[in-house]
């Protein structure tokens, strides 16, 4: 929600500016539509990501914007709180017992975890299949936000080359003066495109993607961590003590 409130107040305070900037007319938000600074900021940054990247990727880009406006996540706390649940159960009737007793709703790497100690793997073998599963899934994320990053990038390059496109026409134009200042306008609105979709739109997704990708890369580790000491047959209370550590202070407090 934090992701729409910024994206949305984000364009609702440019188009005030806009406004504001052109005398309260708000027909002066239309002097800042111009076809071919579209076509040389936008297109052309997508035609460099297409060079940059695979299409896949490429065409993927509004699916990682989304993920940074919404992106599931279990509340570390209640990730917790399974698990010591998963491990009372263990504890009073055994591993066998947790066999088939996941809950539906639990995050698929959980119920995987305990399925591999209720199977009886090797616990250096289940940390190594988790481990190098979350390393895949931080691969993954770490691809999207360089799609992101990269859109970033190149837009306000391609801004400035289609400044540079205006420039040339205006300086064509020298000699007639009423046209140097719409020449001039138009040349600068290239410029401003790129900013804006840098700054306002990929930047900060990417920067969202990163900072989600730490928090379920916690999140696997604590499932990772439980799994193993349910398995090792720990007191379900050591079991939350070693979890906890993985919360903020203020959220251990509450847990206790």
């Amino acid at each position: 929600m934090d992701t729409i409130i910024g994206y949305v107040t984000g364009f609702l305070c440019l188009i005030i500016a806009i406004i504001l900037a052109s005398g309260n007319d708000p027909a002066g938000v239309l002097d800042f539509i111009d076809g071919p600074s579209v076509f040389v900021t936008v297109g052309c940054t997508f035609c460099a990501m297409l060079i940059a990247h695979p299409g896949s990727q490429v065409k993927g880009f509004v699916g990682l914007i989304m993920k940074a406006v919404k992106y599931p996540l279990d509340d570390p706390a209640s990730l917790i709180e399974r698990l010591v649940k998963y491990a009372e159960l263990a504890r009073k009737n055994g591993i066998l017992a947790l066999d088939g007793a996941t809950d539906p709703n639990d995050d698929p790497f959980m119920a995987k975890g305990i399925q591999l100690a209720v199977d009886g793997i090797d616990p250096d073998q289940i940390r190594e299949t988790m481990e190098t599963e979350l390393e895949y899934l931080q691969l993954r994320h770490a691809q999207g936000k360089t799609v992101l990053s990269n859109f970033a990038k190149y837009a306000p390059a391609f801004g400035m080359i289609g400044t540079l496109i205006g420039l040339v026409a205006m300086l064509k134009t020298l000699s007639d003066p009423s046209s140097i200042g719409p020449k001039m306008a138009v040349a600068l609105i290239t410029t401003f495109y790129g900013a804006v979709m840098a700054n306002l739109i990929f930047m900060p997704a990417a920067d969202k993607l990163g900072i989600r990708d730490g928090q379920e890369k916690m999140n696997k580790e604590i499932i990772i961590n439980g799994v193993l000491a349910i398995q090792s047959g720990d007191n379900p209370r050591m079991v939350e003590q070693k979890l906890m550590i993985y919360l903020p202070p203020s959220l251990r407090k509450e847990e206790a």
